[in-house]
């Protein structure tokens, strides 16, 4: 892998590798961009084919962590860490404490949280080394379970789809084909069913879905039927690649929107969405709740501040729909533009400041 011309042609600033021989630790942590604030983002632990993958993934993840925190509007940057390894059986006191050691020495340019393979508990030995980590255990004054927060996010943000299909924001009647009922989309049906949605539902797990059908009158129908289903909204909140070439003729919902990551199997598949007329949240923008509660912890974390914040979801989306119409383009890519526009709007502001202050100086 050319590492480097990688990092130049997608504009990241370091790679950090980390070694603890005595742990076992192998841990790659990519910065992409920091022109917001420090880098943000989860650590992986997970099984690489090669060492290659690993680069690549966390590189991947990175940038897709600058978006998504420009988008949200937080004042934080992209990173992302991933470890090598079984998180099944891999894990030690040791490693977490030693790869908190490598996260104080980039003294605040990265911070990080749990993600695919990593829990509250590893979250917590990382904290014995350093305070740059969110998602910590609520006995340190952590943000506690994200999944109602999250799912509020996509609730509001379900609000401002239908907004932008229907013209008007209100869920009462409207048909929502919600797939997968884990613990965060099942939070999004209570809020959907308290607006006065009628619920459709479907999960691998029958015992989710029977819960979903007890508590909120959802009708279930199988796996593979939820994608031609007769609804107005179709909101996949399981697996990643749900929108493609098999199940796009299905669709009748005039709306996308859901808490899935990665919805889209390919580029072309959003430009297919535009072409039918169906209004797609960009699933980074939507799904944004998560990240925006445990970037609260970062100031001392107060629920309520962190729920308002999650409410601008609303507007964000808002604002890559008007982008979208703006440009002529597929919401996927006005949601690139919400956030590229976002940091460029910065950049400018603090090469501006450092001339002028140049310009000071140079008068004395």
């Amino acid at each position: 892998m050319e590492l480097f011309k990688y990092m130049e042609t997608y504009d990241y600033e370091q790679v950090v590798v980390c070694q603890d021989k005595q742990s076992g630790l192998k841990a790659i942590i990519a910065i992409h961009d920091t022109t917001l604030g420090p880098a943000l983002g989860g650590t992986r632990m997970w099984m690489y084919d090669t060492e290659e993958a690993a680069f690549e993934d966390a590189l991947r993840l990175a940038k897709g962590m600058t978006y998504k925190n420009a988008a949200a509007g937080l004042n934080l940057g992209g990173g992302k860490t991933v470890i090598i390894g079984d998180p099944r059986k891999d894990k030690n006191e040791e490693m977490f404490r030693a790869f908190g050691r490598y996260i104080q020495g980039l003294n605040g340019r990265y911070i990080t949280a749990e993600d695919v393979g990593t829990t509250v508990e590893d979250m917590d030995l990382i904290h014995e080394e350093t305070d740059y980590v969110t998602g910590i255990s609520p006995a340190f004054g952590s943000s506690g379970n994200p999944s109602p927060v999250t799912a509020y996010g996509v609730y509001v943000g379900v609000k401002a789809s239908a907004k932008e299909a229907f013209g008007s924001d209100s869920l009462e009647g409207k048909t929502i084909a919600v797939q997968g009922v884990g613990n965060v989309a099942f939070n999004l049906c209570k809020h959907l069913h308290e607006e006065g949605a009628n619920l459709i539902v479907t999960d691998i797990n029958k015992e989710a879905v029977q819960r979903a059908v007890d508590a909120f009158g959802a009708k279930a129908v199988d796996v593979n039927d939820i994608y031609g289903v007769d609804c107005d909204i179709y909101a996949p909140c399981a697996l990643g690649a749900v929108i493609n070439d098999e199940t796009i003729p299905q669709l009748k919902a005039k709306v996308v929107a859901g808490a899935a990551n990665n919805q889209l199997k390919e580029d072309r598949h959003g430009d297919q969405l535009n072409e039918m007329g169906i209004v797609y949240a960009p699933d980074y923008v939507i799904n944004a709740g998560g990240v925006i509660n445990v970037a609260d912890e970062l100031y001392g974390y107060n629920q309520e501040r962190a729920m308002k914040k999650v409410e601008t979801i609303y507007d964000n989306l808002t604002k890559v729909y008007d982008i979208a119409r703006r440009d002529n383009i597929p919401t996927y890519l006005a949601a690139d533009r919400l956030a590229e526009e976002r940091i460029e709007r910065m950049r400018k502001s603090r090469s501006q400041f450092l001339q002028n202050g140049h310009h000071i100086l140079s008068r004395r």
